[in-house]
């Protein structure tokens, strides 16, 4: 680094947040650096489903965002050499009460492009989801494989649109014009902080305010025995009672009920079910939910079986065999994203729901206004 080096705005972090305002701000014409205490993107952007899911986000703005950024997705994955392994979503009803709630939910707007498919029906298209009372498709979700997909938009960024990238450079202030790094100082006119689950180290006061805390999940990757082919990504009655957009409508209520009662344990350590596949016919599956104020570090072989007793609930699987184990971590608060400005030019923003890799980009273009003054 060049101490003195000049931009147009200076982004904070090399998540998928942070990613997509750069490409937001070149967009416009802006010169942009990206600066990155690790070496490479290792947090929650790359311990994901790669799962870019609009179907189940909560109703209105939030839905909104994760319709926008799919389209952005499918534009920027095109582009970049990003290969979307599937589309699509396939909610299996477990229970009469589940039916009910995808009923419901189809009468709203979110429901718009989405069917639902009867027992029947599913048994003859989708021979491999086990039995169920019904199956909501949406068509509207695509998969990619995160911990590929997110350095390729990097190098994509960097090599197609001139982002500079500074990797191994932690930022210690910002003061603009000047930002205060590691390596030197870089010069900029506007800056947006995307510090994921770093809640210490950049303006803790702004999110201890918001009341963030931290978010520890456990995830696996599992081989099926026999070959399987899922044409898109699978969930189950535990998702409906955990994604707002069916459990805030009113009709879930007896279907949170029964699950307390029968499936208790899952949801003491926030288990829901979400598989999907990736080229090499392997399926990523969680996931658990673990909040406090640090990570929880370890993983519980017991939350493992929950999450892969309900996989075998949902899916047919003889022989399958789990190959990897991780944990993730994310900021989690009441509300699913979290902005502010904290000085002038100086925007702040964290994904605090869970769905960073489904809102990024449309959220992206929000902490840019901010930090322009749009």
């Amino acid at each position: 680094m060049t101490t003195g080096q000049s931009y147009d705005l200076v982004v904070v972090g090399a998540g998928i947040i942070g990613l997509a305002t750069a490409y937001a701000a070149r967009q416009r014409g802006l010169r942009v650096a990206v600066v990155e205490r690790h070496a490479q993107c290792i947090g929650a952007s790359v311990r994901n489903f790669g799962f870019v899911t609009v179907t189940g986000q909560r109703r209105g703005e939030h839905w909104q965002r994760a319709r926008r950024t799919r389209d952005v997705w499918q534009h920027v994955a095109a582009q970049a050499g990003i290969a979307v392994i599937h589309q699509g979503l396939h909610m299996l009803a477990q229970r009469p009460e589940a039916a009910h709630l995808l009923e419901a939910y189809l009468k709203t707007e979110m429901g718009e492009g989405c069917r639902l498919l009867s027992a029947a029906d599913a048994a003859r298209e989708l021979p491999w989801l086990q039995a169920g009372q019904a199956v909501l498709h949406s068509p509207h979700e695509l998969r990619v494989e995160s911990r590929d997909a997110i350095p390729r938009l990097a190098r994509w960024l960097e090599l197609d649109f001139g982002v500079d990238f500074f990797w191994s450079t932690p930022v210690l202030g910002i003061d603009l014009p000047q930002v205060h790094t590691s390596q030197g100082v870089l010069s900029a006119g506007h800056c947006v902080v995307c510090p994921g689950h770093d809640l210490n180290t950049l303006y803790p006061d702004a999110t201890a305010q918001a009341g963030i805390r931290l978010c520890t999940l456990q995830m696996l990757r599992v081989m099926p025995g026999q070959a399987v082919k899922l044409p898109g990504a699978v969930m189950s009655d535990l998702s409906m009672a955990r994604y707002e957009g069916y459990a805030d409508l009113p009709e879930a209520a007896p279907l949170k009920a029964l699950l307390q009662a029968q499936q208790a344990e899952h949801l003491r350590w926030g288990v829901h079910l979400i598989a999907v596949q990736s080229a090499d016919g392997s399926m990523v599956v969680g996931d658990s939910h673990v909040y406090g104020d640090a990570e929880a570090p370890f993983g519980r072989s017991d939350v493992d079986d929950l999450i892969l007793g309900e996989l075998h609930r949902v899916l047919r699987l003889p022989g399958a065999q789990v190959t990897e184990r991780w944990t993730g971590s994310y900021a989690s608060a009441q509300e699913p994203v979290f902005k502010t400005l904290v000085a002038p030019g100086v925007a702040v923003g964290i994904v605090t729901g869970g769905t960073g890799a489904s809102t990024s980009f449309a959220f992206a273009e929000e902490l840019l206004d901010l930090a322009l003054g749009i």
